[in-house]
């Protein structure tokens, strides 16, 4: 129980990273296109994340280390398949919004909180009792604080609803590798791959410029350093420990700090309706860290 509570509080933590990298992203993409924002903040992520890997390689203190030819297979394969599932999810979620809202994409996004505990059930990995009442208090506790009247669909919420998908398949295959393989070096990894696939769409999509990238070099350095360098990071350490279904709840977390953080840092105010949302969610996470009950399988 204490490393899953440990595992839990980096979730957390990833969480309002990534609730506080919302702002940085919408700064920047002022200023560049989209796959032009990618490539730059994921390459900066890895780049981070080198000097780390050295360290903890010379102390002594990288867990699980590729030392032979089979476990730098393994690792090299686990890094790949992320960085394409990291690519494909943020590149539809970026593409939804260009007829979706940010609320909406949020909500439809967060959808992997219902699709991790079901890929649960079909791989034999049975989700927490507790988690039928946690998934739709959160999602109630979503709806509130991101959609804002009737929720109607568009071509873009279909397009989230495939980045949802993806998203969940990103969680799943994390919690089932982190275990085996050097998790500093497999954030480090999809993040190359990741801005490699973004710089090659950038090419062909987009026209950017060393003058545009510096006039949005802070939020940039936010979202690769902090979004990408810790905050994956945290979430490839913390799932080690924690179970895909209860993950994907904590992480869910993030459109909640995204929303606090725009209140404390932009002023934007928070309606009675938002209040509750994030209110519900709070409750949902409290209940999902309860202890089982004596007898209970958590896994």
């Amino acid at each position: 129980m204490k490393t899953q509570t440990r595992g839990s509080l980096l979730l957390l933590l990833c969480a309002a990273i990534w609730g506080a990298a919302f702002t940085a992203q919408s700064a920047g993409m002022a200023y560049v296109g989209p796959f032009t924002m990618g490539a730059a903040r994921f390459f900066l992520a890895g780049l981070v994340l080198l000097p780390v890997i050295a360290v903890l390689d010379r102390s002594g203190l990288s867990a699980n280390r590729p030392t032979d030819r089979s476990s730098r297979r393994a690792q090299l394969r686990a890094g790949l398949t992320c960085g394409v599932l990291l690519f494909a999810a943020s590149s539809l979620q970026q593409l939804g919004l260009l007829t979706t809202s940010a609320g909406k994409s949020g909500f439809i996004t967060a959808l992997y909180l219902i699709f991790v505990p079901i890929i649960g059930l079909f791989t034999g990995r049975k989700p927490p009792g507790v988690l039928l009442v946690c998934v739709p208090l959160a999602l109630a506790g979503l709806y509130l604080l991101c959609v804002k009247g009737r929720l109607s669909l568009v071509p873009g919420d279909w397009l989230t609803l495939g980045c949802a998908v993806i998203f969940t398949v990103h969680i799943c295959y994390i919690s089932a590798v982190s275990p085996h393989v050097d998790c500093v070096r497999l954030s480090c990894q999809q993040f190359f791959v990741c801005a490699a696939l973004c710089a090659a769409v950038m090419v062909i999509t987009e026209t950017p410029s060393w003058a545009a990238l510096a006039q949005c070099w802070l939020p940039i350095v936010y979202a690769g350093v902090c979004s990408g360098g810790i905050g994956y990071t945290l979430q490839i350490i913390g799932e080690r420990d924690v179970p895909p279904a209860i993950a994907s709840l904590l992480m869910s977390l993030e459109s909640v700090f995204a929303a606090l953080f725009a209140w404390i840092l932009a002023g934007e105010r928070l309606s009675t309706q938002e209040l509750a949302g994030c209110a519900l969610m709070f409750t949902a996470i409290l209940l999902s860290q309860l202890p089982p009950r004596a007898g209970v399988s958590t896994s």
